[in-house]
């Protein structure tokens, strides 16, 4: 539905008000654009003055009093000039394939850092396969336009109407036949204009689509296979490349007809010039060489006139990549540094939640509460345990910490200050997280755990960081790996076990070298034992650390200082595990609903 409303939207706006916007990225690389254009207009203009050569050849060398010499000047201009323009085309690349590429690239580059910029919230409503068909093809498109269709579209437009100034020129009659010849045209053209940019949108938007059924369908795969369920997502994604091909169809056609008009009609005009050219020269009204010259004329811009459907098309195109990507780019970002971002004079440790309450935005713009009055406090070094029933807004709770999400109402503080008023990146240095749904990225061990260490940090230490976070996750496997901790451990880490990525996560939130450790139930996959084992290197590396953990284990709520009970969008009790056991029945009942069986070694499950 928000696509559609997108995609309305675009509708509304102007081809102009679109190229406009992209003043600022052009206005650098203008003067160069420039010595294109002026190269492509030398080569059209060139392209014309050939025929005029051929008409003064006809009328005054190729007579009774004609001289060889004369010929082979003739032929020696016509050379000279087809060299010229093929100089002229040469040049017009050299000028503009260069800025065309680095608009591309900065554009890319400048849509990439505001896509790391948005909030969560953001990416959890737009497909990751539409976001990258904006960043890659569309913005192809646009360098290929710029390149070549939009100078070209201008170039082909100058060059006919020069073509049909030397055809009235020649002969005011013929050219009128010919300028009659656009009226059809310019009515097809009114109407292919709508049809193909509505057929362009939706086959952009179709594309992406399916660019996101191919990123889930390989991120899911083990799913997809361990479930049998290959055939079904082959259907799905066969009818919707279906849909494509059907709207690429459709979209080929529309530009077809278009096509079709544009070389029939000009071509029909020619045979009927044929007719009255021969009977005005028969008349005595036109010579022989001007009505070659013609004919000519006609034959060069021929090209032009066929090429200014496809550039068309090829402009509307671009028009709609250019609507898309700037629909991400005027996508708002609330969650910002305040303009006078504050550091707390005194790093506490200290976490507090007050009268904080949270809602997913539906439609309207409000939502249920997911946090209705939380009221927590975290003190500085302990180890909380957050515990509730599935779907409480535990791990919403936790994203409010580093500012992942915004709060609806009431304030987070973090070390006595409110998490608005700091500078987002200094609060998420103090801040480390790891996720129950474990990212990695498709590079090397050593480089997925120290994303987040200090930058300040010599090479040396951040060696002795990399084997100490390892240690403290019970990572040792990642020595074992082919090239050890160098070991590029592919997408999504889909190539080590659940255990493993996990234990890495874990590793690079260590690695961070964090103040206030938040974790979203980052041991789910590990037995009790090395849980343990983890939780003990824990305490004595990051002494002093103040952690938030979920819990979804007994084991894991026995092994903190305090624990809080979520209830309803609120903190229900505070205390410790053997404390809430015996005073808090609903507790009890959420300790009982935990499922603390241990996992199998990973071993046994690889």
């Amino acid at each position: 539905m928000a696509r559609q409303q997108n995609s309305e939207a675009a509708e509304a706006v102007s081809l102009t008000t679109t190229l406009k916007r992209l003043g600022p990225f052009v206005r650098p690389i203008l003067p160069r654009l420039i010595g294109g254009f002026l190269c492509a207009l030398g080569a059209g203009i060139v392209a014309l003055v050939i025929p005029q050569v051929l008409a003064w050849l006809v009328n005054n060398v190729l007579d009774s009093d004609g001289t060889n010499n004369a010929i082979w000047i003739a032929m020696a201009i016509v050379g000279a000039l087809g060299f010229l323009e093929a100089l002229f085309i040469f040049l017009r690349r050299q000028f503009v394939l260069n800025p065309a590429a680095g608009l591309e690239a900065q554009m890319r580059i400048r849509f990439y850092k505001h896509l790391q910029r948005l909030p969560v919230a953001f990416h959890e409503r737009w497909g990751s396969g539409q976001l990258l068909s904006r960043s890659m093809s569309d913005l192809s498109l646009l360098r290929r336009w710029l390149a070549f269709g939009a100078m070209m579209l201008i170039v082909d437009t100058v060059t006919v109407i020069t073509g049909l100034a030397l055809m009235f020129y020649h002969s005011w009659i013929l050219g009128l036949l010919y300028l009659l010849g656009a009226i059809p045209i310019s009515i097809k053209a009114y109407h292919f204009r709508n049809n193909y940019r509505a057929a362009s949108r939706l086959s952009q938007d179709q594309a992406g689509d399916l660019a996101t059924a191919v990123e889930e369908s390989v991120h899911g795969i083990r799913v997809i296979k361990a479930f049998g369920r290959g055939p079904h997502v082959y259907a799905g994604f066969s009818e919707q490349a279906k849909s494509l091909q059907q709207t690429e169809i459709s979209k080929a056609k529309t530009l077809a007809s278009f096509l079709m008009a544009v070389v029939a009609i000009p071509e029909t005009i020619l045979g009927l010039g044929v007719l009255i050219g021969i009977s005005l020269v028969a008349g005595g009204q036109l010579s022989i060489g001007s009505l070659v010259a013609y004919f000519a004329i006609a034959a060069v811009i021929a090209g032009p006139v066929e090429g200014m459907g496809m550039l068309l098309g090829m402009t509307l195109s671009t028009k709609t990549a250019l609507d898309r990507h700037f629909e991400v780019m005027d996508a708002s970002n609330d969650i910002v540094s305040p303009a006078q971002a504050n550091s707390p004079a005194e790093r506490s440790g200290e976490v507090q939640l007050k009268h904080v309450r949270f809602a997913y935005p539906d439609a309207s713009g409000r939502g249920r509460p997911i946090l209705a009055d939380i009221e927590l406090t975290i003190r500085a070094g302990e180890t909380m345990a957050l515990v509730g029933i599935t779907g409480s807004g535990k791990s919403t709770l936790l994203n409010l910490i580093p500012r992942l999400h915004e709060v609806s109402a009431g304030q987070v503080l973090v070390h006595g200050q409110d998490v608005r008023e700091w500078d987002l990146e200094e609060l998420r240095e103090e801040i480390a997280v790891a996720f129950e749904d474990t990212t990695l990225f498709s590079n090397s061990v050593r480089e997925n755990v120290l994303l987040g260490a200090p930058a300040d940090y010599s090479p040396a230490q951040r060696e002795a960081l990399l084997a100490q976070s390892l240690d403290v996750a019970q990572a040792h496997f990642a020595y074992q790996l082919p090239q050890g901790v160098d070991t590029l451990i592919g997408e999504e880490g889909l190539s080590l076990s659940g255990g493993q990525r996990q234990r890495l996560a874990l590793a690079r939130a260590i690695a961070a070298r964090p103040r206030i450790l938040v974790l979203d139930d980052p041991l789910s996959a590990l037995d009790v034992r090395t849980e343990e084992a983890v939780t003990t290197k824990l305490r004595e590396v990051l002494e002093g650390t103040t952690t938030l953990v979920v819990a979804h284990r007994p084991s894991t709520v026995m092994l903190a200082d305090r624990v809080a009970l979520l209830r309803d969008g609120r903190i229900d009790a505070i205390g410790s595990h053997t404390h809430l056991l015996s005073t808090n029945e609903h507790y009890r009942y959420v300790i009982a609903s935990l499922d603390d069986e241990a996992p199998m070694s990973e071993e046994v499950a690889r």
